[in-house]
């Protein structure tokens, strides 16, 4: 088969496909499963919220579906094609992007240049070493970016002089490069303000609606304002899944993570 036709094969199976589609995805550290028979189906567009107290597995789950970690056994599928096996920037030219729970950034430059050496690293011309001309698309991408995520008064701003709140916001920004189709965003609300939380939503709320996500989140009122769905997580398994509003009022999840209520 050409290398035409796998694109040709690989862009028509995306058009109808689910966005990811876990199926039977485990993960063992030796005798410790960290993750047992994952199956789990996200919708193009869809933003779903995955919950659950420390160690229940979502981090190794985002770890999987990035390619951080190769899964035991169990296959991973982004828009049709398997992914499985694939290392992490195979995944990221086919369109998936993370945040982490710990900063990335380079503190030492501006914001506008942080989101624009992302633009740079996702685009063909990641290896120029050419100084950008004034009307760069790049530049022009990082600018927009630099707007959706309300950081237009610090975009000349050096990133060791930001509030954490506003270094968040850029590392959203930074997901955001290349147009991505599916982003999982690693507890974003962790350490803010809840004015900062407040800007946090309005920011995930306002991206186009093709753009889906998965958000781990331990904060419920920031994920249940964010998602469509929800996915419960406890000791590596699926827990519960459904509607913000049913995992809200649900009595096994008051239970298990919301010491009997929620208001």
């Amino acid at each position: 088969m050409t290398e035409a036709a796998t694109v040709s094969d690989r862009l028509s199976a995306t058009g109808t496909a689910n966005a990811l589609e876990l199926r039977g995805v485990s993960k063992l550290f030796g005798a410790l499963a960290a993750l047992e028979d994952i199956d789990l189906t996200v919708r193009p567009g869809e933003r779903r919220a995955v919950l659950g107290s420390n160690g229940a597995g979502k981090t190794t789950l985002f770890n999987c579906v990035t390619g951080d970690f190769l899964p035991t056994r169990g296959t991973i599928r982004f828009f049709g094609e398997d992914i499985s096996a694939f290392p992490p920037h195979e995944r990221i030219r086919r369109g998936l992007r993370r945040t982490y729970q710990i900063s990335l950034l380079f503190t030492g430059l501006s914001v506008l240049d942080n989101v624009y050496l992302a633009c740079v690293g996702v685009s063909r011309s990641r290896f120029s070493f050419l100084r950008p001309r004034r009307d760069d698309a790049l530049v022009a991408s990082a600018e927009d970016l630099v707007h959706v995520v309300h950081l237009d008064d610090a975009r000349d701003t050096r990133v060791a002089n930001l509030s954490y709140g506003q270094q968040r916001q850029l590392e959203i920004a930074m997901a955001l490069a290349g147009a991505p189709r599916f982003i999982l965003f690693d507890e974003p609300a962790a350490g803010l303000s809840p004015t900062e939380r407040r800007e946090l939503v309005e920011i995930l709320n306002g991206l186009p609606d093709h753009m889906g996500y998965i958000i781990i989140e331990h904060d419920m009122d920031v994920a249940l304002r964010v998602a469509e769905s929800v996915t419960m997580m406890h000791n590596g398994r699926i827990f519960k899944q459904g509607k913000p509003a049913e995992i809200e009022q649900d009595p096994e999840v008051q239970a298990l993570y919301l010491g009997g209520g929620h208001g």
